[in-house]
């Protein structure tokens, strides 16, 4: 979450972690293309060599004000590559909401783990943990033959039962689902932070014209 008083705007910052080729790209893509171009901003991307996946996407939409600011989102995806987890762990910073977009072929369940478990580790690394950071899970190529059963994937990757879409991102099923509960759970996040921040602040001042033994009117009124 970034704040900016000077034009009454935040930015809350999802962010598309997954393995190589998975769809993270593509989500974005059809995201982009799809949104009206005054509500969208320019797509900013970034190769990198070895890997075929864009190394950031960038998309800013106006969803909104929320106490009295306006609210911006900013999509990213990382590299799928375990080669670029110092960039995934850069890009993963200040994220409010993650979608995992898990490759539902059967041959890619061990890569969905392995970056499953490298995002949490990055989380950690980065003082987030999962409880603190929403997460949804998109189970992505539902279009293929070989896949696995949406419940082996639940299984695997999603046993505590977060919000979790099917999806074929290339033909736009699922992809504005997914974003749509991701950017709700990201908001509902930063409310509750900004709420704990002003109360947080006010208590602060409250205490500070206590010390400084002033009458108790002329404190800040505590929150609603």
């Amino acid at each position: 979450m970034f704040l900016n008083y000077t034009s009454m705007q935040f930015t809350a910052k999802i962010v598309y972690y997954g393995p190589g080729l998975c769809g993270k790209t593509t989500n974005l893509q059809w995201i982009h293309d799809k949104t009206a171009p005054r509500s969208r901003g320019q797509m900013v991307s970034l190769e990198t060599e070895g890997d075929r996946t864009l190394f950031f996407d960038l998309l800013p939409l106006d969803v909104g004000i929320i106490g009295g600011m306006k609210v911006r989102l900013q999509l990213y995806t990382v590299p799928g590559q375990v080669f670029y987890n110092a960039t995934r762990r850069l890009v993963l910073k200040g994220a409010d909401g993650v979608v995992f977009v898990a490759d539902s072929q059967a041959p890619a369940l061990e890569p969905n783990e392995e970056s499953l478990a490298n995002l949490k580790q990055n989380l950690e690394e980065l003082g987030m943990s999962v409880p603190d950071v929403p997460i949804i899970f998109q189970y992505n190529k539902r279009d293929l033959r070989n896949i696995l059963p949406v419940e082996r994937l639940e299984a695997s990757l999603n046993p505590t039962g977060a919000p979790s879409f099917e999806a074929a991102a290339i033909h736009g099923v699922g992809v504005f689902e997914s974003r749509k509960e991701i950017s709700r759970l990201a908001l509902d996040s930063v409310r509750q932070r900004i709420k704990e921040e002003r109360q947080a602040d006010q208590e602060a001042a409250g205490k500070e014209a206590e010390a400084a033994g002033e009458p108790a009117e002329s404190r800040p009124p505590p929150l609603e």
